[in-house]
């Protein structure tokens, strides 16, 4: 991209900024709903499959609407759908202050937040995969440290929250926070820079000799039919499967070892905190080396720190996983959005980002309350560790063998 072709001010900036904050908000409360697991343990006495149940509901949920965000998304743009989005969100932890009961706990979160999480991912990838072509990966990343942002900070203000005011306050806090920003944020939003009369990555002219790019790609029906787009379905689901149980378990795993709740909860945020490096560096990597190896690296870390995780027996060494595990974690959920545009072109890309979304979400629901279960019956997690090192190492072999759709067309 040459200077004269871009504005010094582009919105694409307004755009990060505000995915940004969506993805920090959003996920970071998502993440925080492990720091309340004890309090509700110790409140109702409901078993850790229970309380696990709820958030996998809400994250299958989650996956399952995100398909209808991304077809919304592509046809209509993403303002209205995160206004209404972000009101069943906050109200979802409004709700959960009266709680009171394990069906109001599936109700409260596993339905209405699930509605909420909907457009939390999909509408700000897929929103800056069309602001962005040469500096995608980049501006991926930077919306993505938001997310990082978001697991270091806001599981810190829910421990913080629970222990001086209780989990009933926390969650109105929890509650004001989310309407507040997501809404606020969500209004900043527009579908692609056609919209404002530009082009991506802030040119005020297209780029010579090259057609306008959210007009090339497959078609959904089209990728269905080919390979590559079930295997990055497959290796998502299992990634996303054995993350989601590290972000559910990982705080309780440590309450069980006697470390207390706020330094437990630190523990969460040091992966989000580190995530935010891994995010940021991966975004960088993508546009110099590409998506798969970025994909292959980022496994790899991962079946390193589920390795060191079985071994880990102190608090300081919990901190050396959430440290290589973080990078890990947040390189993953970076990569997904390029490497779809990369597989099958960004004529359908909100469609696609949310089916393969949804493929992560189905695993990230199964895992943690399975997780839940195993832990009921053994009363350990050491068997449950040991599964996550087998489904990253099949995620990272699938990834071994992705290959573009658009090639194959």
């Amino acid at each position: 991209m040459t200077r004269h072709h871009a504005s010094r001010f582009s919105y694409g900036s307004i755009i990060v900024l505000a995915c940004f904050l969506i993805q920090g908000i959003g996920v970071g409360s998502f993440v925080a709903y492990g720091v309340f697991f004890k309090p509700l343990v110790v409140e109702f006495g409901w078993s850790r499959a229970t309380i696990s149940g709820a958030s996998s509901v809400a994250f299958l949920l989650m996956g399952f609407l995100g398909i209808l965000a991304g077809n919304l998304n592509d046809r209509f743009g993403p303002r209205m759908i995160m206004t209404v989005t972000g009101v069943f969100f906050g109200c979802s932890y409004l709700l959960l202050s009266q709680l009171h009961t394990a069906w109001q706990l599936y109700l409260f979160y596993g339905l209405v937040a699930g509605i909420g999480l909907s457009s939390i991912d999909v509408i700000p990838l897929t929103t800056t995969a069309r602001w962005f072509m040469s500096r995608r990966g980049l501006m991926t990343g930077l919306v993505k440290v938001g997310t990082g942002a978001g697991q270091l900070t806001i599981p810190l203000v829910a421990g913080l929250c629970i222990t001086t005011l209780g989990w009933r306050h926390a969650y109105v806090i929890m509650g004001m926070i989310v309407l507040v920003f997501i809404i606020g944020s969500g209004q900043l939003l527009r579908r692609d820079p056609g919209q404002m009369g530009r082009f991506p990555d802030g040119r005020t002219t297209p780029p010579t000799g090259a057609p306008h790019e959210q007009e090339t790609g497959l078609t959904v029906s089209e990728a269905l039919r080919t390979a590559p787009f079930w295997m990055l379905c497959t290796l998502n689901l299992l990634a996303v499967s054995s993350m989601l149980i590290i972000l559910v378990h990982i705080v309780p795993h440590a309450t069980d070892m006697g470390i207390e709740t706020v330094k437990a909860a630190g523990v969460l945020s040091t992966i989000g905190g580190v995530s935010m490096l891994g995010r940021l560096t991966v975004g960088l990597a993508i546009d110099r080396i590409g998506t798969k190896r970025c994909m292959i690296i980022c496994l790899t870390l991962l079946i390193l720190s589920f390795l060191w995780l079985n071994m880990a027996e102190g608090v300081w060494m919990l901190y050396v996983f959430a440290t290589v595990y973080g990078i890990s974690h947040g390189g993953i959920f970076t990569v997904i959005s390029p490497l779809v545009a990369d597989l099958f072109g960004i004529r359908s890309h909100g469609a696609f980002f949310g089916i393969v979304a949804f493929s992560g979400t189905v695993g990230g629901a199964i895992g943690p309350v399975l997780a839940g279960h195993v832990f009921d019956v053994t009363r350990s997690y050491h068997l449950i560790f040991l599964i996550l090192v087998g489904l990253a190492c099949v995620s990272l072999l699938l990834t071994l063998f992705l290959k573009p759709a658009i090639a194959q067309k």
